[in-house]
């Protein structure tokens, strides 16, 4: 009862915003869920009055819900079949992995980017966009407005991608598995990856979308590592800072182990589709619901004011991501 004494205004605030927004991202999946909740929140964030009831339950649902959407996250990966599919695949992804990464840590030292931010945008860019973001957020320490601000940008680049690529594909005389390849490796979140590739199959007739969608599983699997690893280098930080006397629970997020347990017992136990696909709409919508709250957190002034140097680290994680992809594929005879 304290719980919800403490708690449920915020939570059924969040709660309320997220079920239309799950909805128009479901009409609209170009754009998605998750940004139609952080748009809408932000906006109502302006207009609440009192804001100290709401408060606790709004700070919850970005924290805690947002760690158990990403277990949940765990449980759509099958690391053995994604695999399987996307072996063909991997030597671009690592490459376009690797190219985002380093863009966005050059970018930091040039622009002077707050660490988090560059961070999300890098790895947002590489992996999977949002779910991305929501995994590797949580594990850096990254507040409300440097979450809200890499998946705006991280939003830009989806839309421009869905729209640009796959007339940019039959200019470059792409064939059918060299988009899929393309699309799946150079677009940042799954719903653009099957936008482009639905919009590539309607141009030429063909079925790229399976493909596409396969290379895109495959590169998510990347979550894994890169959460593992920057855990690890916070924990490292967060030890040499405070000295000997650390408290390891409250410094390393345990939650990415929960999340790398749920995709082993995934494969391990070869869950079937009727018991996981109902997990990860769960945690695609617990996903949309901390995003809400995220939403409501930040100062939509503030973001736009200092939007311009985010975008640019997009911007270019972008392009390097796209030319790297279609320079593989070039070198691998891909095409």
């Amino acid at each position: 009862m304290e719980f919800v004494r403490k708690n449920g205004k915020g939570l059924l605030l969040c709660l309320v915003i997220a079920v239309p927004a799950w909805f128009l991202g479901r009409l609209v999946p170009v754009v998605g869920g998750p940004v139609f909740a952080i748009l809408a929140g932000m906006v109502i964030t302006l207009l609440l009055r009192e804001k100290e009831g709401f408060a606790p339950g709004i700070t919850f649902t970005s924290k805690k819900i947002l760690q158990y959407a990403v277990v949940l996250l765990g449980f759509g990966m099958n690391l053995t079949e994604i695999l399987a599919k996307g072996r063909q695949s991997l030597p671009i992804i690592l490459s376009t992995i690797t190219t985002s990464l380093l863009i966005a840590f050059v970018m930091y030292k040039l622009l002077k980017v707050p660490e988090n931010n560059a961070i999300l945008i890098g790895v947002g860019s590489s992996i999977c966009g949002g779910s991305a973001i929501a995994a590797t957020a949580p594990v850096i320490g990254a507040d409300d407005e440097e979450i809200a601000q890499s998946i705006s940008v991280i939003f830009l680049f989806n839309v421009a991608a869905a729209l640009l690529f796959p007339t940019l594909g039959g200019l470059l005389g792409l064939s059918d598995t060299g988009f899929g390849l393309f699309a799946g490796t150079a677009i940042n979140d799954t719903s653009s990856v099957t936008a482009a590739a639905s919009a590539w199959d309607g141009m030429h007739g063909s079925n790229t979308l399976d493909a596409a969608t396969i290379v895109k599983l495959t590169r998510t699997l990347a979550i894994i590592p890169i959460t593992l690893v920057l855990a690890l280098v916070r924990t490292r930080k967060a030890k040499g800072e405070e000295g000997a006397k650390v408290n390891l629970k409250k410094i390393f997020p345990f939650f990415v182990l929960f999340f790398v347990l749920a995709s082993v017992v995934t494969t391990v136990f070869r869950l079937p589709a009727v018991v996981t696909d109902p997990l990860k709409e769960l945690s695609k919508f617990l996903i949309i619901m901390a995003m809400a709250a995220i939403g409501l957190n930040t100062n939509i002034v503030k973001l736009v004011r200092t939007g311009g140097k985010p975008i640019l680290i997009g911007f270019c994680c972008w392009t390097g991501i796209a030319g790297v992809s279609l320079g593989m594929q070039a070198a691998l005879g891909i095409w």
